[in-house]
């Protein structure tokens, strides 16, 4: 895993590369919004300029250069998956009736529904265009089939809420397809762009798989220990929303029947109480199931740095560094 220093180097590219994507994005939104109506610009503005990690855009800057291109256009591709990913946000918190987003309101409470769920499919039809346009129909496919992936995900996290009988292997049909595919393809089409060799594309592919998998654990995690003022959501939320995630899977299939019972009570009742989500997350800890996930990510992080070694004796090894990097950050960030 990198070192303190890499994890230095990491921040300072990361800073360095989100500043370019930003002014390409707010080069483009300038070119396209031409002519449209002020609140559009307004809402498109707010959603993408309020910050956020850039953790897709340069995914994708990151694999293009590691299989050997690095020009303008990549930077328009990496605004193409930043696109995409806020249209999720903003639906997401169309669907989940949420207040506030990276610590300020979030677009649906600041504008209302209709502009909201209209900014998103702007955003997801501006992606589709630019991966289209630069990658071609391959490029396309990959994008295309990531994104019904991640509709179909929600679908099944939609038929499993307060569902105390799924298993871990629903869980992680359900990550694989909500956020990990669309990692992959970020890193994916990456390759695909700068013309990757199949064996390159396909290590890529599998290495943003593994760590979106890790991702969405650690991000099921930080929901009941993380800090709302890091993270800028409410600590609980999946718990009343009924996502029984990995930590809370764990915890009820370790039980003893005593603390099933109270987990049953808690998942089946009012879930908005405190005193709930308090006593799930008090027999999670004492089951280690908090501990058992983030085991379960770093195992998914290992693995998909494992691919990265069919890149170890290549020319790029600031690219390759930075993407180990990322992984790292990925199990430790705590937003």
């Amino acid at each position: 895993m990198p070192s303190t220093t890499d994890t230095s180097q990491l921040k300072a590219f990361t800073q360095h590369i989100a500043g370019q994507v930003e002014k390409t994005i707010q080069a483009d939104l300038a070119t396209e919004l031409q002519g449209n109506d002020p609140l559009l610009v307004e809402v498109l503005h707010y959603g993408l300029l309020g910050g956020g990690k850039r953790v897709r855009p340069m995914l994708a800057i990151l694999c293009s250069r590691l299989c050997g291109r690095d020009d303008n256009e990549l930077y328009l591709l990496a605004a193409a998956f930043e696109y995409l990913h806020v249209a999720t946000l903003i639906h997401d918190d169309v669907i989940d009736h949420a207040d506030s987003r990276r610590n300020r309101e979030s677009v649906v409470k600041k504008f209302g529904i209709a502009p909201a769920i209209l900014a998103g499919d702007w955003l997801h039809a501006r992606s589709m265009h630019l991966v289209g346009k630069l990658t071609g129909q391959a490029g396309l496919d990959i994008f295309c089939s990531a994104t019904t992936a991640m509709v179909d995900g929600e679908f099944l996290q939609l038929r499993h809420v307060a569902d105390t009988g799924i298993n871990e292997e629903q869980y992680f049909a359900i990550i694989l397809r909500k956020t990990a595919r669309l990692i992959s393809s970020t890193c994916e089409i990456g390759a695909v762009f700068a013309g990757g060799q199949p064996r390159q594309v396909s290590a890529l592919a599998s290495y943003g798989r593994k760590i979106g998998i890790g991702f969405q654990i650690i991000d099921d995690l930080l929901d009941y220990l993380g800090d709302a003022q890091a993270t800028g959501k409410v600590v609980g939320n999946d718990f009343v929303e009924g996502k029984l995630t990995l930590p809370l899977i764990h915890a009820l299939n370790s039980a003893n029947p005593a603390a099933t019972e109270t987990l049953l009570r808690c998942i089946r009742g009012d879930r908005a109480l405190p005193d709930s989500c308090r006593a799930a997350k008090q027999l999670m800890n004492e089951l280690g199931s908090f501990h058992y996930a983030r085991k379960r990510a770093e195992q998914e992080i290992v693995q998909g740095l494992a691919e990265l070694d069919l890149f170890a004796a290549g020319d790029d090894s600031e690219s390759l560094a930075m993407l180990a990097g990322l992984a790292q950050y990925i199990l430790n960030r705590n937003r």
